[in-house]
């Protein structure tokens, strides 16, 4: 009940356009990557599938963030079934480096579970994305069975700022992509190049 109003509201909010050029509904395991530019952000594409579909679909997120609080916590933990990730490596107490992360992250999927994540690891300005941290594609060596869904996400800076604490209800456009395809020979920085490619393509997708 909790997640099906909390969806339902998202829409309303955002009032999203949705364009999809993907099978919302396959059984296939999926990574969603998408620009990021506010808080709401994963709520959006989370709230876009249908119900059945949203209970296998967990996003990665930041643990300072989704910690701070009961609420907050509440919703990280039992609705949204979050990844939470610990992006303060130098506070933690235990040793904490990217490639546990990414292990966990992999594990946390499981035989069954999609993921939302935003590869550019912070918040940006709204305009072109920022270039893309190594996780995803540590993800993709480890999991290459697992699809990859570029998203582009439209006007979501302007509904809840960086900083602001109330979203203020306005049109947005969300945009899933065709799945990434994915070169096994490319290094590193080429399936980067090429995966923040496929996102900002979408940018122009009618």
């Amino acid at each position: 009940m909790i997640a099906a109003a909390l969806a339902g509201m998202t829409r309303v909010m955002c009032g999203p356009t949705v364009v999809w050029r993907c099978d919302p509904r396959t059984p296939r395991q999926r990574i969603y990557f998408g620009n990021h530019s506010s808080h709401l952000d994963f709520v959006l594409i989370w709230s876009a599938f249908p119900a059945d579909v949203r209970r296998s679909l967990r996003p990665v997120a930041g643990l300072d963030y989704w910690n701070g609080g009961t609420l907050r916590r509440y919703l990280a933990t039992s609705v949204f079934r979050a990844v939470l990730i610990d992006r303060a490596v130098a506070g933690a107490s235990l040793p904490v480096t990217a490639g546990n992360q990414i292990d966990r992250i992999a594990e946390e999927m499981g035989t069954r579970d999609s993921l939302i994540l935003f590869p550019e690891g912070t918040r940006g300005s709204g305009a072109e994305p920022g270039p893309f941290k190594s996780g995803l594609f540590h993800l993709n060596r480890l999991r290459p069975d697992v699809e990859l869904i570029p998203v582009y996400l439209e006007n979501l800076n302007r509904i809840l700022p960086k900083g602001e604490v109330l979203p203020v209800p306005m049109l947005s456009r969300l945009v899933f992509g065709p799945p990434l395809a994915v070169d096994p020979l490319d290094d590193k920085p080429q399936f980067l190049a090429r995966a923040r490619a496929a996102l900002i393509n979408l940018r122009s997708s009618q």
